[in-house]
């Protein structure tokens, strides 16, 4: 990656978490509502410190919407299920700076979510500031 997340990052930093999740009980009403979900995904991933590059969606027929978000720290998806009230949720962070399970929790929060189911997986080389961190 040519871009250097974290001022004090090497370039190069091959290393990063991966939050999975899986939020139920939203409703469907926000669950179809694509231009609410663009800026709900891009707000969560901002505020924990994720250089948001680019965000494309796609409306489905008769339901359901897909988010992508382009990352400078690599990338973030949603997928919805309206008819279920269910979301999946991938949200890959390289580097240190950006926190993928503050960014889940601040969209979890951002949808009502009534559960949130998370795992969290760390990738590339063992960094210090990334290991042992707690699931949200």
């Amino acid at each position: 990656m040519s871009e250097v997340p974290c001022e004090t990052e090497p370039v190069g930093l091959f290393a990063g978490q991966h939050v999975l999740a899986e939020l139920e009980g939203v409703s469907p009403e926000i669950l179809d509502d694509e231009k609410f979900l663009r800026h709900a995904l891009g707000e969560a991933l901002t505020q924990a410190n994720a250089t948001v590059l680019e965000v494309i969606s796609k409306q489905f027929d008769p339901q359901g919407v897909t988010v992508l978000a382009l990352l400078s720290e690599s990338h973030a998806s949603i997928h919805t299920y309206p008819e279920v009230g269910s979301v999946f949720v991938d949200v890959f962070t390289c580097g240190t700076k950006a926190k993928p399970a503050l960014a889940v929790q601040l969209l979890a929060e951002a949808l009502g979510a009534a559960s949130t189911r998370t795992d969290m997986i760390s990738r590339g080389n063992r960094v210090p500031a990334l290991v042992g961190e707690e699931k949200v």
